[in-house]
């Protein structure tokens, strides 16, 4: 379905280009999902972004951005600015929004037990649309 011409070979100032697009993918808390060569429509308020992946070693870094949230968004209240207001609060359920994604794959990182199966027993009761035993 895609178009023939995209299945070439990179040119030499095209290779550079494509491998430069996922160096520039990696932020301070993770890395941007994004595909190649389209703009951050987000304006990189990446917090905010679903296309960020965090990175699970930023965790720190991530609560202390959401303690922040916390602290800035009462200073907004205190002082009347009803804009900065609603801005952080979004900034707010971004960062929380990250720390719940890494609980998320930390959690599914535990081996569960599944125990050994056994076979059951054979039963005698007809299947039904039979008239005798299995």
């Amino acid at each position: 379905m895609r178009p023939t011409d995209e299945y070439r070979v990179p040119t030499d100032e095209e290779w550079p280009e494509l491998l430069g697009h996922f160096e520039r993918r990696k932020v301070s808390i993770g890395a941007c999902g994004r595909s190649f060569s389209t703009p951050c429509i987000h304006e990189h308020a990446c917090g905010r972004c679903p296309m960020l992946w965090p990175d699970p070693a930023q965790r720190d870094r991530l609560v202390e951005i959401r303690d922040n949230l916390h602290v800035r968004i009462a200073e907004a209240e205190r002082e009347g600015w009803l804009g900065e207001v609603e801005g952080l609060r979004v900034s707010l359920a971004g960062a929380e929004d990250k720390l719940t994604q890494l609980n998320r794959r930390r959690d599914h990182r535990t081996a569960v037990g599944l125990g050994i199966p056994t076979p059951k027993p054979a039963s005698t009761a007809p299947r039904p649309g039979h008239d005798g035993p299995p």
